[in-house]
């Protein structure tokens, strides 16, 4: 009994010391495999990441292109005038002896605005009425006696004579003294008033400006070689940088005389009344010479040139393809495209720098 007791405590002590041998050995092949896995991780993920790499996308922006309008601008500088801006000069030489206007008055057509000496004139004036009223008299007595027959025709017809030409030299004067009367040709304020009393005047020698603020327009010089593109009615937009404003309006004038000197001719807009346009201020004119209401336009910038003509870049499956374009009108930073691209097409207009046909691209 006691040797099976023995055998059998042997037994037990021998399977409790073989038990931590085998979790020993378990936890070494687990790390083993661990390891293998590990290694086997790092290397896929070093394969995906450089395959991922291996994809170089270049950042673009697209335009879709669609149906637009598109005008081209003829600009030119100009300058405002007025309708009705005049010099008053007077017509007759001597001295002035009233003012009757300053300047920034309002006044009207025919308004006197000075007067210049007429005393010489007045004085034969009242010299020749006293010869008329003895003219008449003697008129009307031989009238008298030749309505009875007494007396002859040419006494009654010399006396006519006499009082007619007393009548005429006195409307002459008369006329001659009205022109000693300077007179405002038109409606408008006075902008310039440097006439003083007891200045010598003349003919010719103005001292007076008078003008129709209310009646205003814009007028430039258009080169001859936009003769046949520029005509009146054409729309055209009328900027004053001065005054920060800007009209849309059309030319109410194209000249059809081409100035020999400057090789020009005179285009006018007609403007509104604004207290705030004043003759002589800046105007920049921007005329609508062309446009086409179905047109396709992309920006200047995204055109690339070559020996063989201009091209673009479109966008196709996510990749930069070459487009070969015929470019037709410029204005502001756009250019119509008259052939090689058409509605829908996805045109790379920025990060173009580098881009070769096939390249991967990505929008921005």
């Amino acid at each position: 009994m006691k040797r099976i007791l023995l055998i059998s405590t042997i037994i037990f002590l021998a399977s409790c010391g073989e038990k931590p041998k085998d979790l020993k050995s378990e936890l070494e092949a687990l790390k083993k495999e661990r390891a293998v896995l590990n290694a086997k991780i790092e290397k896929l993920e070093a394969e995906v990441g450089s395959s991922v790499a291996s994809i170089d996308y270049k950042d673009v922006s697209i335009l879709k292109l669609e149906e637009a309008i598109f005008k081209n601008y003829l600009e030119v500088q100009g300058k405002i005038d007025a309708e009705e801006n005049v010099q008053v000069n007077p017509q007759a030489q001597g001295i002035v002896t009233s003012v009757y206007a300053v300047i920034g008055q309002n006044v009207k057509k025919g308004q006197v605005l000075a007067q210049i000496d007429d005393q010489v004139l007045r004085q034969s004036i009242s010299e020749l009425e006293t010869q008329l009223d003895l003219a008449n008299t003697l008129y009307e007595r031989q009238k008298s006696l030749w309505d009875q027959k007494i007396g002859t025709e040419v006494q009654f017809l010399n006396a006519k004579t006499q009082r007619d030409a007393a009548l005429r030299r006195i409307s002459t004067l008369k006329t001659q003294v009205d022109m000693y009367k300077i007179k405002s040709p038109i409606s408008g304020t006075i902008d310039a008033m440097d006439l003083k009393v007891g200045q010598a005047v003349s003919p010719g020698i103005s001292g007076i400006r008078v003008v129709n603020a209310s009646k205003l327009k814009a007028k430039a010089l258009v080169a001859e070689s936009y003769v046949s593109r520029v005509n009146q009615g054409d729309k055209v937009q009328v900027i004053l940088p001065d005054v920060r404003d800007t009209l849309s309006t059309t030319i109410s004038f194209a000249a059809k005389t081409i100035d020999p000197f400057s090789r020009s001719f005179n285009v006018e807009i007609k403007l509104p009344s604004n207290g705030s346009f004043r003759p002589n201020m800046l105007a920049i004119l921007k005329i609508i010479d062309y446009q086409n209401l179905k047109a396709l336009v992309v920006p200047v910038n995204s055109i690339q040139k070559a020996e063989n003509g201009d091209y673009v870049f479109i966008e196709e499956g996510g990749k930069a393809k070459r487009a070969n374009i015929q470019v037709g009108k410029i204005s502001e930073g756009q250019a119509e495209v008259i052939s090689g691209l058409k509605i829908g097409d996805k045109v790379i207009i920025t990060g173009t720098n580098g881009i070769s046909p096939g390249d991967n691209v990505k929008a921005n």
